[in-house]
């Protein structure tokens, strides 16, 4: 009994562990970006990069591969050896993170499995955690390397599925830890509560808003306007649709218009969060499911005004970090609370019947 239940807290540690190195990561990506750090390595030696260049020779001769790039040739043409190795340093740490995560990743994952601590229905679910870190850092390559050929930025969308593919290994880790934490949700006669659907419509709207997140940072969409609630003097400013050709050329890559509906749609994730919250106020829910439906309007709010204050101030590094950290504990919340809500029974949702009185739980 014992041994069992130190296999529980080991694969549950290590799986908040791995949450926590999905998230150090991503606010980590952000600062090499706002940096203008990531084209800096201009190579993908997975073995031999973990060893950075020794003496001023080395030095020289990284700090001449990155002058053959779009990056060196039209941004930083005056930069000088020093400035190089402090942007080469950002993304060095970076890669050599990420590469310490996927040994944690790895390593334990094949000791939990070959002791069979992973119950065998959910293997496979572990296993694809582990193929998904191996493939983030290919797709990691692949979105620098889109920054080395022409242009002196990495492409947005292959930025947005490197963001993309970091939230769902984050969702799928945390709610395997959500599981072995409170067990996973049984279902209820009935189906699910409403709430329950209303939280997935929240996740789905959080998810689009991360997305058009990534899009805003990789055409540094950011920059584009420095005012609040009024772009260039207009609330809807004219041409949106029509400001990279059609329509949805536009939505996808033009800043101006991306631009927007990121500014914009934050205020359809707080829409979608007051409802999850007063449906959980409503009724008779656990205490655990109203307070983390208030935790997620409360985060959700101070996440739109990071978000202003980003725009308002030509977005400083401290707090457009600050900002997407707080997307990151709002995707969580509400993955946190949906899983909670699957555990609630319908009835919590039913009035008692005409003429008879309320019971405890239902006045409650």
């Amino acid at each position: 009994m014992q041994a069992s239940t130190r296999s529980e807290r080991a694969v549950t540690t290590w799986l908040l562990v791995v949450c926590g190195l999905i998230i150090f990561l991503i606010a980590f990506g952000g600062f090499v970006r706002l940096t203008r750090s990531g084209l800096s390595i201009v190579e993908w030696n997975p073995i031999s990069g973990v060893v950075p260049p020794i003496g001023h020779a080395a030095w020289e001769a990284e700090f001449a591969k990155y002058q053959l790039t779009p990056e060196y040739l039209k941004v930083n043409t005056s930069m000088t050896l020093p400035e190089y190795q402090e942007i080469f340093l950002i993304e060095y740490i970076h890669r050599l993170i990420a590469r310490f995560a996927g040994l944690l990743v790895a390593i334990p994952l094949i000791y939990f499995l070959i002791k069979g601590w992973i119950p065998k229905r959910q293997r496979w679910l572990y296993i694809l955690v582990g193929i998904l870190f191996a493939f983030q850092g290919v797709l990691g390559w692949y979105m620098v390397s889109s920054g080395l050929v022409d242009t002196p930025a990495v492409s947005h969308f292959r930025l947005t599925a490197h963001l993309l593919l970091a939230l769902t290994l984050l969702a799928i880790t945390f709610r395997l830890a959500l599981d072995r934490i409170y067990g996973r949700p049984e279902k209820q006669p009935g189906g699910r509560p409403a709430a329950y659907w209303l939280s997935l419509v929240v996740i789905g709207v959080v998810v689009v808003q991360i997305s058009y997140g990534g899009l805003v940072a990789g055409l540094k969409a950011g920059y584009v306007s420095n005012t609040w609630p009024l772009m260039f003097g207009y609330l809807v400013p004219p041409g949106m649709l029509t400001a990279a050709g059609g329509w949805l050329s536009s939505l996808l890559t033009a800043p101006t218009t991306v631009h927007f509906i990121h500014r914009w749609l934050a205020f359809g994730v707080l829409l979608a969060a007051l409802a999850v919250y007063f449906a959980a106020r409503r009724h008779d829910y656990a205490r655990q499911v109203k307070r983390s439906s208030l935790l997620l309007a409360a985060l959700v709010v101070v996440q739109i005004s990071l978000g202003i204050s980003v725009v308002l101030l030509g977005v400083p590094i401290a707090i457009a970090l600050a900002h997407q950290f707080t997307a990151l504990l709002v995707f969580m919340t509400a993955l946190y609370l949906n899983h909670r809500l699957a555990a609630e029974p319908v009835n919590v949702e039913q009035p008692a019947a005409s003429g008879q009185p309320l019971t405890a739980k239902q006045a409650g």
